[in-house]
């Protein structure tokens, strides 16, 4: 991708996703993820309606008149985004790729971590880490993280969310608010996610294809497994082929579903065409 045409991109998402940022995502954000607790600011004078546990007796005995101490929540916090840059991610039969709408949501969510002066890293994976950038603030830096989100070039088409997982734990040793962005056509990750959820506040959120779950009556179509390459003829018009592609896909989704809920993790369900807006909002005054 040319240079002109990569910075034309990174501003438009970020015109869009700083917009949903500052006029929406900022607050719930603030809200659902909090700080490690409160620390000490200053001390003022008592005024009516204050907590009566917080009169600093010292300071009150030497100027003769209540004063109480003033606390502010130490926030401090990091965001870490876990994405998913496998082939089936260059999917799409609707309004746009799934890696465009994962591409959005990320942004949105670095934006509003920044707005509250946390860290945000980025972890890029297929089966294998393709890239780690490690948490740092400000906006420069989520320009960076859009830019790689965009143009990045996996070297690997197949997916190991387990492996992911597992570098996500060994590499933040400190609890961070972790967001997964995957269509999660995987398993066999539950033991390592139990591990990662207990440690951090993660959440997956899946975006997925309609035609990831049932795929049209066509006939006789070619079709390539986006993470293999693999081409093969597949006869669409056969209901038994269709009922055993949507089987195997609504088998993926339900072990995405219980897995995090099991973990004690969050997750999201949102399709390309629909408004990732309304589920993240919804997400986070259900989770705050």
């Amino acid at each position: 991708m040319e240079t002109k045409e990569l910075l034309k991109k990174v501003r438009k998402i970020e015109i869009k996703t700083r917009r949903l940022s500052n006029h929406i995502f900022g607050g719930e954000y603030h809200s659902t993820f909090k700080g490690r607790g409160m620390t000490f600011s200053e001390v003022r004078q008592y005024q009516y309606g204050d907590d009566i546990r917080a009169i600093d007796w010292n300071v009150t005995a030497r100027y003769s008149e209540p004063y109480v101490k003033v606390f502010e929540e130490e926030r401090e916090l990091t965001l870490m985004l876990v994405v998913d840059v496998s082939g089936s991610e260059f999917f799409g039969t609707t309004t746009q790729f799934k890696k465009d709408t994962v591409t959005e949501i990320a942004a949105t969510l670095a934006f509003s971590a920044i707005q509250n002066n946390d860290k945000v890293g980025l972890i890029l994976f297929s089966d294998q880490i393709e890239l780690y950038i490690p948490p740092k603030k400000g906006k420069s830096h989520v320009l960076r993280i859009i830019r790689e989100l965009i143009e990045f070039t996996p070297k690997s088409k197949q997916t190991d969310i387990d492996k992911a997982l597992k570098f996500l734990s060994n590499v933040m040793k400190k609890k961070a608010i972790v967001f997964m962005l995957s269509d999660f056509m995987d398993d066999n990750y539950e033991r390592t996610l139990k591990i990662a959820s207990n440690k951090h506040d993660l959440t997956g959120i899946r975006v997925y294809d309609v035609h990831d779950v049932e795929i049209p009556n066509l006939g006789m179509v070619p079709m390539r497994d986006a993470e293999t390459g693999d081409v093969s003829l597949v006869n669409t018009a056969s209901k038994s082929v269709r009922n055993q592609y949507k089987a195997n896909a609504l088998r993926l989704t339900d072990y995405f579903q219980n897995t995090f809920r099991k973990s004690g993790a969050g997750s999201i369900n949102t399709r390309v065409d629909e408004s990732y807006v309304k589920k993240l909002l919804g997400y986070f005054k259900q989770k705050g």
